[in-house]
């Protein structure tokens, strides 16, 4: 594929996936955002795919999921039917049937406790985070706003060591071009603690002060929004738990409940990239009252 044609399918797939974080909570109309997009409905679905790896319906489907795995925790005084309203399902038993399929339990198990088990298989898939002994009670956010990134990146599937030679690569774009102000960011497009760990979606990204020309790696922008920053250190694996406390202790309790912007972690120090494999981070969770 050219360059020039490989760089516009990644910036149409990226507008779709943008385009359903908007709108997740609405029924999403496909046809007019391929009107918007001045391309047909077949090119959009095929690109797509190409770019993520999995069709747009399944995409919606997980980001409408996640969410709402996360409100039936947060949203103490929602009923389930209107849960299920906030993420773009038109009834109840909707929700339910898919909840179900995803999570092997209806949304009123999910709420007493059953999210418990389901984490913690997921951990156990990680032998670095079932080790990991590191303790997050003692961490206070701090509620930041951040302005929109452009960033550079590389995208990812599966959250596990093989990260390290996506960072690598990256490493290699920064040296060609002699970057050398720049920013680390992991950006999450799915929970991996909700997430089977060799489903997730996980972009390597550059921020650098502007633009540049001839960059040879696809760009988009990390929206805007309000975060709670989490800053920390410590050692793979850690991480890991850390976004299973942060999720399902931590918000739980907070008074706030997350958004469908992605999750991030800016790295000081990156763990994929260092023989210690030690990292220091500030880790960004989107929220909202």
């Amino acid at each position: 594929m050219k360059r020039q044609t490989k760089d516009k399918h990644t910036k149409i797939a990226n507008d779709i996936m943008y385009y359903i974080y908007r709108y997740i909570d609405t029924n999403i109309n496909l046809d007019e955002l391929s009107i918007d997009l001045q391309i047909s409905k077949f090119h959009m679905h095929r690109v797509f795919k190409q770019e993520f790896g999995q069709n747009i319906y399944e995409s919606i489907k997980s980001i409408r999921l996640q969410k709402a795995s996360s409100l039936l925790l947060t949203n103490k005084n929602s009923t389930i039917t209107e849960i299920a309203k906030m993420c773009g399902y038109g009834s109840q038993t909707a929700f339910t049937r898919v909840f179900k399929q995803k999570f092997a339990m209806t949304p009123k198990e999910w709420k007493r406790g059953g999210y418990k088990k389901f984490t913690t298989d997921i951990i156990t898939k990680s032998k670095s985070a079932t080790l990991a002994n590191a303790k997050f009670s003692h961490l206070r956010p701090k509620i930041v706003k951040i302005p929109p990134y452009i960033a550079y990146y590389i995208r990812h599937k599966g959250y596990d060591k093989s990260i390290c030679d996506t960072w690598q690569k990256l490493q290699t774009w920064l040296l060609c071009n002699d970057i050398q102000n720049y920013k680390q960011i992991g950006l999450h497009h799915d929970n991996p603690a909700i997430t089977p760990l060799d489903e997730c979606r996980y972009n390597a990204c550059i921020i650098v002060d502007e633009k540049l020309r001839d960059a040879n790696l696809p760009m988009f922008t990390i929206p805007k929004g309000v975060y709670a920053r989490f800053d920390f250190n410590g050692k793979y694996g850690d991480i890991l738990k850390f976004m299973n406390w942060v999720y399902f202790e931590w918000l739980i309790n907070s008074g706030y409940e997350t958004t469908t912007n992605p999750s991030f972690a800016i790295y000081e120090k990156n763990h994929f990239l260092e023989e210690d494999e030690k990292f220091i981070v500030s880790y960004h969770i989107p929220i909202r009252l």
